[in-house]
C-alpha cells in the first residue's frame, strides 16, 4: 500500500495547556479554581470534537436569503452548526456571565473560557466581545432602565433568554475616523429617536441588539456632536423591517461568521445618555473588545502550535521525524517562546481589567492598565500572523492545501490586526496613554513582577530597554511628527517588555513548582531582543514614497 501521512491530532486544549494550567493554579484561590475546572474541561472537550468534525465535514459559509417564496422582505442568515451551538455553550458555561460577577478574578475566567471556546467556535466569539463591550457599556453609562432591561439577556445563563448584541461603529467614509459619521437620529411625531443611514460592517447582525453611533438631527460636526444610540433588531421571531440586510462580506478570513453591511431606515433607538459625546461613551466597550481581540490572537497561537509540534513528532524527513531535526526544533522552540510571553501579557490584561472594575487594583495598576490593553491588541495581533505562517511551514506543501484546514488558520488570524483598530491606531492609541505617567507605572510594577527571579539578564535587559524608551520619549516628546512617526516602534518594545517582565513572573513560580519551561521561554524570549525603536526620518520617508 502507498504511503499515507498521519494527519496532525489535537491535543485537548485544556489539559494539555501547560500556560493556562500554570497561570490559573498561580493566580486563583483553591475553591475558585475548582469551581472553574469543569467549565474549562467541557470546553476543552467541545474544542476537540469541532477540530474533528471540521476535519470530517465540507466547510460551510453562512447564506442570505433576501426574499421569500411569496416576495415578502425575510433577509434570513443561515448560520453554521457551531453558530447554532453558539448560545447553548455560552450560557451553559458562563463564558460571558462570568466576567461580569462580583470578584477581581472574574475577568481572568472569563477570558480563560474565551481562549479555550474561541477557535471551536468559529468566531461566535466575535458578537461575544460586541456583547461583553455593550454591556460593559451600559453599566457605565447608569442608564437603569436600560441596565433593567437588557442586562439580564446579555448575562443570561439561559439559551432561551440569551441576547446577542452588535457594535455598529463603521461607515463607508472611514473606519477608525468615526467623526465622519452620517447615519443621522431623528425623532419621529411621538418622541422617539429613529436611526437612518449606512453601516458598513456589522458582525452581529444576527442579534437582537446593537449599540451604534449617529448624529442627532441638528447637531454640529465633528465627533463631539456625535450620541451612542442603543437599539433592538428584533419583532418578536421577525427582524425589524428598518433593519435591511444590504449583502453579507465575502472576506479573507473569518468566513463562517456572518459579516453584514445594512441600512437603517428609521429604526427605533434609545440614547445611553447625553445627545453628544458618543465616542467617549464607546470607549468602555472598545477596552473590552480588544482584550477579547488579545485572548483569541492568543488562542489561534495555541492552536497553531500545538498542530505544528504534534505533526513534527508524526512527519519523518531524511530519517528521522523533524522534531529531532534540529533547526525545526529551534523553529517550534522560538515559536513557543514568543507564544509564552503574548499568553502572559494578554492574561495579565484579562486580570487587571477585572482587578480594575472591582476596585481592587492600585493607581499604578489602573494606569498599567490603560497601557497594556492597546499594546497587548497591537502585539499579539502581529504575532499572531507571524506565528500562524511559520506554522504553515511547518507542514510545507500540505500546509497550503485548504482541506488539511491549515489556510483558515493563517487567513482568520489576520483579522487581529485589523479589528477595534489597527497597529498604527493602537500605536497611536498607546502614546495617548504615555501622556500621564503610564511608563512610570509600568517600570514600577514590572520591578514587582521581576522579583525573586534568578536571571540577571533578563532582568538587566528589561531595565534597560524601558530606559531606553523612556530616553526615546524625551527627546521626541515635543515633535508631533517623529513621535508619531516612531509609535509603532515605540509600543513594540514596551509590549516585548513587558511580556518579558509578566513571563518571568510565571517563571519564579513554576520553577519553584518544578516546571522550568516558563524559565526557558523568558531566556530564548529576551535573547532574541527587546528593543524595537526606530529613529525616524522624514527624509528618508519622503524619498521612498515620492
Amino acid at each position: 500500500m502507498a504511503f499515507l501521512q498521519d494527519a496532525p491530532q489535537l491535543a485537548h486544549p485544556y489539559r494539555s495547556d501547560r500556560l493556562l494550567t500554570g497561570l490559573l493554579d498561580r493566580v486563583l484561590p483553591a475553591d475558585r479554581r475548582a469551581a472553574l475546572d469543569a467549565d474549562l474541561d467541557a470546553l476543552g472537550d467541545y474544542a476537540q470534537m469541532a477540530w474533528q468534525r471540521a476535519n470530517a465535514s465540507t466547510r460551510r459559509k453562512p447564506l442570505l436569503t433576501r426574499w421569500g417564496a411569496w416576495g415578502e422582505r425575510i433577509d434570513r442568515i443561515e448560520l453554521t452548526t457551531a453558530w447554532q451551538e453558539g448560545p447553548q455553550l455560552t450560557t451553559r458555561h458562563a463564558v460571558l456571565a462570568a466576567g461580569h460577577a462580583a470578584s477581581p478574578h472574574a475577568r481572568l475566567e472569563e477570558f480563560a473560557r474565551v481562549y479555550l471556546y474561541h477557535l471551536a467556535s468559529e468566531f461566535y466569539t466575535c458578537p461575544l466581545a460586541m456583547t461583553d463591550g455593550a454591556a460593559t457599556a451600559i453599566k457605565a453609562s447608569g442608564n437603569a432602565e436600560l441596565i433593567a432591561r437588557v442586562l439580564p439577556h446579555f448575562l443570561s445563563r439561559d439559551p432561551a433568554t440569551f441576547w446577542l448584541s452588535g457594535q455598529w461603529m463603521t461607515e463607508t467614509t472611514g473606519g477608525s475616523d468615526v467623526g465622519n459619521t452620517e447615519t443621522v437620529a431623528r425623532q419621529d411625531a411621538n418622541g422617539q429617536w429613529r436611526l437612518h443611514g449606512r453601516k458598513w460592517f456589522s458582525s452581529a447582525v444576527v442579534g437582537e441588539a446593537a449599540l451604534a453611533l449617529a448624529r442627532p438631527e441638528g447637531a454640529g460636526g465633528g465627533t463631539g456632536a456625535l450620541a451612542l444610540f442603543y437599539v433592538e433588531t428584533m419583532d418578536g421571531g421577525r427582524r425589524k423591517p428598518e433593519l435591511i440586510i444590504d449583502r453579507l462580506k465575502d472576506k479573507l478570513g473569518t468566513q463562517e461568521l456572518p459579516t453584514a453591511e445594512i441600512h437603517l431606515d428609521g429604526l427605533p433607538a434609545w440614547p445611553l445618555g447625553e445627545l453628544a459625546h458618543g465616542v467617549r461613551q464607546v470607549a468602555p466597550m472598545l477596552n473590552i473588545t480588544r482584550s477579547w481581540n488579545a485572548i483569541c490572537a492568543v488562542a489561534s497561537m495555541a492552536r497553531a502550535i500545538s498542530l505544528a509540534r504534534d505533526f513534527a513528532t508524526r512527519r519523518q524527513a531524511f530519517g528521522r521525524p523533524l522534531i529531532a531535526q534540529p533547526l525545526h526544533a529551534q523553529t517550534l522552540a522560538d515559536m513557543q517562546a514568543d507564544f509564552a510571553a503574548a499568553f502572559a501579557l494578554a492574561f495579565e490584561v484579562a486580570h487587571l481589567l477585572g482587578r480594575v472594575e472591582q476596585g481592587q487594583a492600585s493607581a499604578e495598576e489602573a494606569a498599567v492598565l490603560r497601557l497594556l490593553t492597546p499594546l497587548a491588541k497591537l502585539w499579539t495581533g502581529k504575532l499572531a500572523v507571524k506565528i500562524c505562517s511559520e506554522t504553515l511551514e511547518c507542514f510545507g506543501g500540505a500546509g497550503y492545501i485548504e482541506d488539511t484546514g491549515l489556510p483558515q488558520l493563517l487567513r482568520d488570524a489576520q483579522v487581529y490586526a485589523i479589528w477595534e483598530g489597527t497597529t498604527n491606531v493602537l500605536s497611536l492609541d498607546s502614546l495617548r496613554a504615555l501622556a500621564g505617567d503610564s511608563l512610570g507605572a509600568l517600570r514600577t510594577v514590572s520591578t514587582g513582577w521581576l522579583e525573586g527571579n534568578d536571571d540577571m539578564h533578563a532582568a538587566s535587559t528589561i531595565r534597560q530597554t524601558l530606559d531606553a524608551a523612556a530616553r526615546w520619549l524625551d527627546q521626541h516628546g515635543n515633535q508631533r511628527g517623529q513621535l508619531e512617526a516612531g509609535a509603532r516602534g515605540l509600543a513594540f518594545t514596551l509590549a516585548r517588555c513587558a511580556a518579558a517582565a509578566l513571563l518571568a513572573r510565571q517563571a519564579t513560580w513554576s520553577t519553584q513548582h518544578d516546571d522550568r519551561r516558563p524559565a526557558a521561554a523568558l531566556q530564548r524570549f529576551v535573547r532574541r531582543g527587546l528593543d524595537r525603536l526606530v529613529a525616524p526620518d522624514a527624509d528618508n520617508t519622503t524619498l521612498l514614497l515620492g
